[in-house]
């Protein structure tokens, strides 16, 4: 948290995050990923690289799915969760 807002102190227009809800209790994970949206909202570019696939999905425009360093599926977030290949392979399910 206290990354991010060193980072917002410079009035980013692009915020690379990575791995932002890696290690918090899942309360924190929802206030954090809610001022994600937010900061979208207000015009921030995001790139987020995160495991949550699910929370990612809710606030992303594109998700790509990346593996050994190479995009292997890029998708809207809805048609990413309708894909059953990636529901198996990434999703446990």
């Amino acid at each position: 948290m206290l990354a991010m807002a060193r980072a917002l102190m410079g009035k980013p227009e692009i915020l690379m995050i990575d791995e932002i809800s890696l290690g918090l209790m899942p309360k924190l994970v929802d206030t954090v990923f809610e001022i994600v949206a937010r900061l979208h909202k207000s015009g921030i570019t995001i790139l987020l690289s995160e495991q949550n696939a699910h929370k990612a999905a809710e606030i992303a425009d594109r998700i790509y799915i990346l593996e050994l360093g190479s995009v292997v599926k890029e998708s809207t977030p809805q048609g990413l969760l309708e894909d059953d290949e990636i529901k198996k392979a990434y999703l446990g399910r």
